[in-house]
C-alpha cells in the first residue's frame, strides 16, 4: 500500500511576492530545534506505531534546500522507507550547490524539485524571486554530476508584464536542460501577500483570465512535442517519471505530515499541524501533540473529492451513475469538453482549461456516485 510522508521546512531567505505559505525569514535562529523536533516526532510516531514504511517522502517548504545538507539527510534518516521509495528534496537554486546534492543523493533522497518559475529576469523580478536563470541551468547540472536521474522543474505563468514570447522561451530553455518532468501553475493572487496588495491598490494589474489559458495551451503543446505527457492539470512527465507522492495525494492516499503547518490524512481524518515553527519545536519538545485541528468527512464528501481529484488527472473519474450526472457529460462532451473512454470521464484540453467549472456542475448534477462509493485510486 502506498503511503507518504511529507516534511514541511519554513525557513526562507527572502519572501517572494506572491507566496502566502507557512514560511518566515527570521526564523533560521531555530535550525536546529526544529530539526530536531521534526526528528523526534517522526520517533513517536514509529514507537506509537503509526507511521508505517513511507513509499514516497517529500521535502517541501519554504524552502528545504536553507538546511545544511545533513540535517535535511537525519530527518531522512528518522523516517521509516519502504524498499524503492521516492524521496524528493524541492531547491531553490540560490541555496543548492554540489555538495549539498551529492549529501542528498548519497543519504536517499532520488529526486530534486527546482523552483524555477520563470527563465526571464525581468518576470523573476515581477514575482519577488533572487535568482538568476544562469543558476537554473547551474543547479540542474549539479544534479546530474551528483548522480539524480529524476530532475523536475517548476513554472508560473501569467504574470504581470510576461509576454507570451517570454512564457515561450521560459519553457523552451527549460526544456533544454532536461529535466523529466515540469509542473507549470498559473499565478494566483492571494490577499495579505505583497502581490495581493498591489493589485488590490491598483499598483499592478491582476493575471488575465485569457492570457493563462493562451499560456497553458502553449505550454501543453511545447511539452507535447518534447515527449512529456500530462497526467495531472499542472504536471508534465517523460515516460515513468510522475511524481508518485503527488500521485498518492490526487488517488486520495495516506500520509503524515511532519513539520509545522504540515497536513496528514490517515484512518479517514484529515488533520494539520500549529502553524509556526516556533509553536511545533515547543510542543514537541514537552511532548504534546502538534495537531491543531482535523476533521472526518462524511462518505458523501469523501466521495464528492474523490472525484473531484481524480477527474483533474489523465485517467480521470468513473462515470458517474445518476441520469442527471451522466446526462450533464454527454452536454459537456458534444462541447468538446470531455470524453468517454470505457467507464470513465476525462478531460480534454479544453476542458482542463474549465475543470473548477466542470467539476461543480457534475457534482451540482449529482456526481461522483451513490455516496461512500470511492472513485479516485480505484484500479
Amino acid at each position: 500500500m502506498a503511503f507518504g510522508v511529507y516534511v514541511h521546512v519554513p525557513f526562507c531567505a527572502s519572501r517572494c511576492d506572491y507566496c502566502d505559505f507557512a514560511t518566515w525569514t527570521d526564523r533560521a535562529h531555530l535550525v536546529d530545534a526544529y530539526v530536531d523536533a521534526c526528528v523526534a516526532d517522526v520517533e513517536r510516531r514509529r514507537a506509537r506505531g503509526d507511521l508505517p514504511d513511507a513509499t514516497s517522502v517529500f521535502f517541501g517548504g519554504g524552502t528545504p534546500s536553507l538546511l545544511p545538507a545533513d540535517r535535511l539527510v537525519r530527518i531522512l534518516d528518522a523516517i521509516p522507507r519502504a524498499p524503492g521509495a521516492e524521496v524528493t528534496v524541492e531547491c531553490n537554486p540560490d541555496s543548492v550547490d554540489g555538495d549539498k546534492l551529492a549529501v542528498y543523493r548519497a543519504g536517499g533522497v532520488d529526486r530534486v524539485s527546482l523552483g524555477v518559475q520563470s527563465m526571464r529576469s525581468h518576470v523573476l523580478r515581477a514575482l519577488g524571486r533572487t535568482h538568476d536563470p544562469a543558476n537554473v541551468a547551474r543547479a540542474i547540472a549539479a544534479a546530474r554530476d551528483a548522480g539524480f536521474a529524476r530532475v523536475s522543474v517548476d513554472l508560473i505563468y501569467g504574470v504581470p508584464g510576461e509576454t507570451l514570447d517570454d512564457w515561450r522561451a521560459t519553457v523552451l530553455d527549460a526544456l533544454a536542460l532536461g529535466p523529466d518532468h515540469v509542473s507549470a501553475y498559473a499565478l494566483t493572487v492571494e490577499p495579505g501577500t505583497p502581490l495581493g496588495r498591489m493589485v488590490a491598490a491598483g499598483e499592478r494589474p491582476a493575471p488575465d483570465d485569457d492570457d493563462q489559458a493562451d499560456k497553458y495551451l502553449l505550454a501543453d503543446d511545447l511539452l507535447a512535442s518534447a515527449g512529456f505527457a500530462w497526467y495531472e492539470i499542472s504536471n508534465w512527465a517523460r515516460p515513468g517519471q510522475e511524481c508518485r507522492h503527488n500521485r498518492l495525494y490526487w488517488d486520495g492516499g495516506e500520509y503524515v505530515g511532519i513539520g509545522c503547518a504540515a497536513h496528514g490524512h490517515t484512518a479517514g481524518r484529515r488533520w494539520w499541524n500549529v502553524r509556526t515553527p516556533d509553536r511545533y519545536v515547543d510542543l514537541v519538545s514537552r511532548g504534546e501533540p502538534v495537531a491543531a485541528g482535523g476533521e472526518v468527512l462524511d462518505p458523501a464528501t469523501r466521495a464528492d473529492e474523490a472525484f473531484a481529484l481524480a477527474l483533474r488527472t489523465r485517467r480521470g473519474a468513473p462515470l458517474p451513475v445518476g441520469s442527471s450526472a451522466r446526462e450533464m457529460v454527454r452536454t459537456l462532451a458534444s462541447d468538446g469538453l470531455v470524453v468517454v473512454d470505457g467507464r470513465r470521464v476525462r478531460l480534454t484540453t479544453r476542458g482542463r482549461l474549465l475543470a473548477s467549472a466542470i467539476t461543480v456542475d457534475l457534482l451540482a448534477a449529482g456526481a461522483p456516485t451513490a455516496p461512500g462509493v470511492a472513485t479516485a485510486g480505484t484500479r
